[in-house]
């Protein structure tokens, strides 16, 4: 099996509205493992790091007021072909767009208060672990119903 881990952050409107529960649920039934977790306020200098790409954008400036708004929660989680699995289950990044059954189709209504961020690519991923947790924040285990999820 080849695994992949990614970084998913439940962003300040998910945590207000209660959702951390029902959303992190979803990952570990679908069979991904959850690898480290941390609820935590963004910086600002972190808040501008993690959405560079997005620098040039007219958003840019409230997508960091918001992300830095309230408390996040952070999770990196592992499972073969994470990275898609998961951008599959969070849905399109407007909601209103979002296919049925996916977090941000269930639970949201606009674009600017979509719930959830899930890392776009492997590279991607890898950088924004490196960016919200330390190497020993990482817990490696053996997920014992991998042989029930994956052939």
């Amino acid at each position: 099996m080849e695994s992949e881990k990614t970084l998913v952050i439940l962003k300040p409107d998910a945590v207000q509205r209660g959702l951390i529960g029902k959303i992190l649920n979803r990952f570990e039934e679908k069979g991904l493992k959850i690898v480290a977790m941390k609820m935590i306020f963004v910086e600002k200098e972190k808040a501008h790091r993690h959405y560079e790409a997005h620098k040039k954008k007219l958003f840019f400036n409230s997508l960091i007021s918001f992300i830095t708004s309230g408390p996040v929660c952070i999770f990196g989680i592992e499972g073969e072909d994470a990275v898609d699995v998961i951008r599959t289950m969070v849905g399109e990044t407007d909601p209103k767009k979002a296919q049925p059954g996916s977090i941000r189709h269930d639970f949201g209504m606009q674009v600017g208060r979509n719930l959830i961020h899930a890392s776009d690519s492997v590279e991607s991923a890898e950088k924004e672990i490196n960016l919200f947790f330390r190497p020993e924040e990482i817990v490696e285990w053996k997920h014992n119903q991998y042989c029930w999820i994956y052939e």
